[in-house]
């Protein structure tokens, strides 16, 4: 892959449906680095409570989020980044009245195989419907209850 420039309007954004909107700034499955922009209104839980075997950090770029780490609740607020090491659990769910828009990075060292991570129940999480029901390390199985992603477009004022 060589280098590139993107803007955000041009990207391709997939629209997760209860899960908010995402846009994949690397999209080489190849990559180091895992980054992503994602758009979540009040409610909305970016992904399922879980943990990595890589660490991953969140900007939030614009609006309110709360932070759920370690079964703890956390309200985050336009440029608080946070740093989750391996393994640390957490999600972030869309918070206020508007939408936030969150820059996640995240390493990829060991994203292949088994031991990528998991999704452990969280009851805190399950609050915001952002827990599996059961612990599991099954992608298809942690979403199973969310619809597929499919083809969206960016929105003006996303990012205040």
């Amino acid at each position: 892959m060589s280098w590139f420039v993107r803007n955000f309007r041009d990207m391709q954004w997939w629209d997760r449906g209860p899960r908010g909107f995402v846009t994949e700034l690397v999209d080489d499955d190849g990559a180091q680095v895992g980054a992503n922009v994602f758009v979540l209104e009040p409610g909305q839980p970016m992904s399922m409570y879980h943990w990595e075997a890589d660490q991953e950090g969140f900007l939030v770029l614009s609006g309110e989020a709360l932070l759920i780490v370690e079964d703890e609740e956390h309200p985050l607020r336009q440029w608080d980044y946070v740093h989750t090491p391996a393994p640390v659990p957490h999600t972030i769910v869309g918070a206020g009245t508007g939408p936030s828009a969150i820059l996640a990075i995240g390493a990829r060292e060991h994203q292949a195989g088994p031991d990528w991570g998991g999704y452990p129940y969280s009851e805190v999480a399950m609050k915001h419907d952002a827990s599996t029901e059961e612990e599991t390390t099954d992608p298809d199985v942690a979403y199973a209850r969310f619809p597929d992603r499919r083809e969206g477009a960016f929105r003006e004022g996303w990012l205040g």
